[in-house]
């Protein structure tokens, strides 16, 4: 299985602006919407990807562990539906409903939120303290589909519990990898490398 790495976009960036549709109950949600008191985390995910479905029952984990401390979550998914119909709105909110994920599920139709965060797989995790600066991108733990380390979310989780201690976040930290992201014929970033 050929993955893809992130970018790691540099620390310290701010969070790009957004607004996109919630596929799950079809209201509009912001950047400035996702300001968590203590911090924010953003997912780049997607439906079909098996690097996505090897690690979503601890995203739903994280979400429910994080978002009491003050942590705000959101998904996007930013793949060409066209091409992947499984990733399709409708399909979206219906995984969001069965996982009882309570964060918004976010449809970049035109890709351009995920160009704007050098967003290059799925899954891609980036976190946001409370200033909404960039200070953890990257995998959500060492486990890969078909890999024999088990999913606890520990790099992620480790950037959190750093975050809400009112500690630095280190700075040496892994790519996430994954499926890349699918994008529409013409529309891949330059930025992107090759496919998986």
């Amino acid at each position: 299985m050929v993955a893809t790495p992130s970018t790691m976009l540099p620390l310290g960036t701010p969070i790009p602006e957004f607004a996109l549709e919630n596929a799950v109950d079809g209201h509009t949600v912001g950047s400035s919407d996702l300001r968590g008191s203590a911090g924010t985390v953003v997912m780049f995910i997607c439906n079909h990807c098996p690097f996505v479905k090897h690690v979503m029952e601890e995203i739903g984990y994280l979400a429910n562990d994080y978002g009491s401390h003050g942590i705000a979550f959101a998904a996007i998914n930013s793949n060409d539906v066209k091409q992947y119909p499984d990733d399709a709105p409708m399909l979206m909110k219906e995984l969001a409903e069965s996982q009882g994920w309570e964060f918004p599920f976010l449809f970049d139709e035109s890709q351009d939120v995920a160009k704007a965060f050098k967003a290059a797989c799925t899954p891609d995790f980036f976190v946001f303290d409370e200033e909404q600066k960039l200070v953890y991108r990257g995998q959500l733990d060492d486990s890969r589909p078909e890999g024999e380390v088990p999913v606890t979310g520990n790099d992620l989780r480790a950037a959190l519990d750093a975050l809400l201690a009112g500690q630095p976040v280190p700075e040496d930290q892994k790519p996430s990898l994954g499926c890349n992201i699918k994008w529409k014929a013409g529309n891949e970033p330059e930025y992107f490398g090759p496919k998986a």
